[in-house]
């Protein structure tokens, strides 16, 4: 675990508004969080929130003032910042205080910590001048992050009148978040954007000041090491510095899914691991080239990186296997802590739904108006709310945010897919095509599956926190991992961290696979679905994305066999139920369909 952080774990973004005041719980506690700057308007009512529950000024920041989006993700970040601060001042203060703030964070840390242990010696024998001298020292606080996804930048206008690219939402939240007093990272998600990472050249607080610190800094979450090395490159040549790689299984996590073409979780892990220095030579190396050039401060030796990795983990056993294994510097829990409230915004209604969920009620689903896949919860309230539009011969969403918005196929303006206007265009466009009745019906399902998830990700902050809807009964998106089958009850922090530490065990269920095994079986049922989908004959490019995509599963299973074979694991007495697993998924792999069969004309 890296000495400026008391935990080793963090609690990724969770869609637009579950985990959008997060820090404000967890920071003082030493716990790192990630806020999703997707969503400007609903960012503006939390600060407003905050602002009166606090008795703090506030002045709105209203759609008339310019580069409002920006200025509202600033000053929002500013007043988290400020109340997690205030309350980390405070729980400092109360060291000597019995069942105080100051004692829940000891009590947070795992048991081998090296902060709890210090302080139970210390305390033996206070000095309250050593003490306080020693906590102020010592005691980190949760990082603030910010996550912005590359896919989300759509262009704005106004009067009709095209605004200059800076004012696109990504490059808006990108400046938002320059502007503000954070000392964090930016957790960039949804691939490599030139453009955007042409944005962040122009930024003094990106690049190394002469005390080679870092004012802000840049995370990228990545699936496979061959994409940590080109974006991690492509910075590198601007002279920016990429602080941490967080590696994320692109199938065993929650919201969009990003699959790999078969890259399981564990061998990439192992070839960040491995070639960790090369990655870290070859971008400082240029970087040190781009400093020289631009005539900056360029330090000596390479700066600080961070190796993290999300996406299923579920027990304490897994967690310190990867941590120890892997030599990571902390590991994701995010699906887990929507069943912990006093951490996120869950409304009761998604909260008794994630409880009672099980495998079949999780699943990848095309609701995105992004076409990514996207992990969806069966009878979530914004699908009903969805279902009952159809119902009513009026499908589609109304679409106050906009921030999807990015399908031009219609022309001018831009409309986002799951709107009721880019739907009710689409079907009668496919009206006139003279389908028959069931090729009509399967169309016409793949134009009204999507949903507005860019409010129903953020309406459960609303709702919890008792604020204006608008609508009597809004409906909820929620995106869990698979993961979530396994947890089933309301769960308080320090039952959760104690959970991920291994003080206690909230699975009930003695069948939960292994973290590992259960993205082997999504990977391959992925594979299936695409195979399924795919007409025949099958285009060059096809096949071989489909035979390059087996054998990276059949490597990965040679990889897990090795690895629960030869090393010694702390699940030991799980080796031979691993391994027999491992030949099962084996056998379904060699049976699909991969070699198309060619039809002999007589």
């Amino acid at each position: 675990m890296n000495k400026d952080t008391a935990h080793s774990f963090h609690i990724p973004v969770l869609g637009i508004g579950y985990s959008i005041d997060t820090p404000i719980k967890v920071a003082h506690l030493g716990i790192s969080s990630v806020i999703s700057l997707g969503d400007d308007i609903l960012i503006e009512r939390l600060r407003e929130f905050y602002s009166k529950k606090f008795d703090l000024p506030f002045q709105a920041i209203t759609e008339k003032i310019d580069d409002f989006r920006a200025k509202r993700i600033t000053a929002y970040l500013n007043l988290v910042q400020k109340l997690a601060k205030d309350k980390f001042e405070e729980l400092k203060a109360t060291y000597a205080q019995k069942n105080s703030e100051f004692s829940k964070y000891i009590d947070l840390l795992h048991d081998s910590s090296l902060i709890k242990q210090k302080f139970e010696q210390l305390k033996q024998n206070w000095n309250d001048l050593d003490m306080k001298e020693w906590i102020h020292e010592n005691l980190p606080m949760g990082s603030i992050d910010v996550n912005i996804m590359t896919k989300v930048d759509k262009e704005n206008y106004r009067d009709n009148v095209k605004l200059p690219v800076e004012y696109n939402n990504a490059y808006a939240a990108v400046r938002g978040f320059i502007n503000s007093d954070l000392t964090s990272s930016v957790v960039i998600s949804a691939g490599l954007s030139p453009r955007l990472y042409n944005y962040f050249e122009t930024f003094e607080e990106f690049y190394p000041d002469q005390d080679f610190k870092l004012k802000k800094k840049i995370t990228l979450k990545v699936s496979d090491f061959r994409s940590a090395l080109i974006q991690g490159k492509y910075l590198a040549k601007k002279g920016l510095w990429v602080s941490e790689y967080r590696i994320e299984s692109g199938l065993n996590c929650g919201g969009h899914a990003f699959a790999t073409t078969g890259f399981l979780l564990g061998p990439v892990l192992d070839e960040i691991n491995v070639n960790r220095e090369d990655l870290i030579r070859q971008t400082f190396d240029l970087m040190k080239i781009a400093l020289k050039a631009k005539n900056r401060p360029c330090p000596a030796e390479p700066l600080e990186v961070k190796i993290t990795a999300q996406g299923g983990v579920g027990t304490a056993e897994e967690h310190q296997f990867l941590t120890d294994h892997y030599q990571l510097d902390s590991v994701g829990w995010g699906t887990p802590f929507l069943l912990v409230p006093e951490v996120v915004n869950v409304d009761d209604i998604t909260l008794d739904l994630l409880c009672k969920a099980k495998e079949d009620d999780l699943y990848l689903s095309g609701i995105s108006p992004l076409n990514v896949p996207f992990n969806n919860l069966r009878g979530n309230t914004k699908d009903l709310e969805k279902e009952q539009y159809i119902n009513n011969k009026t499908p589609g969403n109304p679409c106050p945010k906009k921030y999807v918005a990015l399908n031009d196929e219609f022309g001018f303006p831009s409309l986002c897919t799951a709107s009721r206007k880019y739907q009710k265009l689409k079907i009668n466009e496919l009206k006139t095509k003279g389908l028959p009745e069931a090729e009509f019906q399967t169309e016409y399902n793949k134009i009204v599956e999507k949903a507005c998830i860019c409010v129903g990700l953020g309406t459960s902050a609303l709702l919890v926190n008792n604020l204006d809807t608008k609508v009597e009964k809004p409906g909820v998106s929620v995106c869990p991992g698979p993961n979530m089958a396994y947890f089933s009850e309301v769960m308080t922090l320090k039952e959760m961290v104690d959970h991920i530490y291994g003080r206690i065990n909230v699975i009930t269920r003695t069948d939960r696979p292994h973290m590992f095994i259960k993205e082997l079986t999504i990977y391959i049922d992925f594979l299936k679905s695409k195979l399924e989908e795919t007409a025949h004959p099958r285009t060059e490019k096809q096949q071989e994305y489909f035979t390059s995509f087996k054998d990276n599963l059949q490597k990965g299973i040679q990889y897990y066999k090795d690895l629960f074979s030869n090393v010694k694991l702390s699940f030991q007495e799980k080796k031979s139920r691993l391994l027999s697993q491992l030949e099962q998924y084996e056998i379904q792999l060699k049976e699909l369909p991969i070699h198309q069969i060619e039809e002999v004309m007589a």
